[in-house]
């Protein structure tokens, strides 16, 4: 059974401006997530499928396995042996026609550990890229969703002690 697309654009996400990712930054970053999904292809956990001349990643059902197995090894990940003081940070814009993908999204997010910052920003200390790839494609969110890796968040302390991490 093969369920999940993400599509991989060039299409900018309203959230640029706010995150001040310039297209420099966003050609790098689609290279990483192309990186990504061709990782995820040749492990099997995903495959390309051409929809009408565009590209989508298809989470297979052995990628649906591997979503599972990582979301509960996010969970037990809470206390890692080194924190590489790097954030990882989900930022999603839905339309309330998918409200239910909305609330499913926030509602994994929350079970694995992620904090929530605002309502459609998570955030989360250790590498997730994988799984928050591998979700992206499970609830067809690819371009409604942005996975970004912040080096320095102002007034992290709060965040740093939730997650029982070493002070600056």
């Amino acid at each position: 059974m093969i369920g999940g697309a993400i599509a991989i654009g060039a299409t900018p996400h309203p959230l640029m401006p706010t995150l001040g990712l310039t297209s420099k930054n966003l050609r790098r970053d689609n290279a990483r997530i192309k990186t990504a999904a061709s990782r995820l292809v040749k492990q099997g956990f995903a495959e390309w499928e051409n929809n009408e001349g565009r590209y989508v990643l298809r989470v297979t059902e052995l990628g649906r396995q591997r979503l599972n197995y990582e979301k509960e090894v996010l969970r037990l990940k809470q206390k890692p042996g080194k924190w590489d003081r790097r954030w990882r940070m989900v930022a999603f814009d839905l339309p309330e026609r998918r409200r239910a993908v909305r609330a499913r999204l926030r509602r994994t997010m929350a079970e694995i550990g992620f904090v929530r910052l605002q309502d459609s920003v998570w955030i989360f200390p250790y590498d997730c890229e994988d799984f928050i790839m591998l979700l992206k494609a499970d609830l067809k969110i690819g371009k409604d969703a942005l996975y970004a890796i912040v080096e320095k968040l102002e007034n992290d302390k709060a965040l740093r002690e939730h997650f029982h991490l070493p002070a600056k």
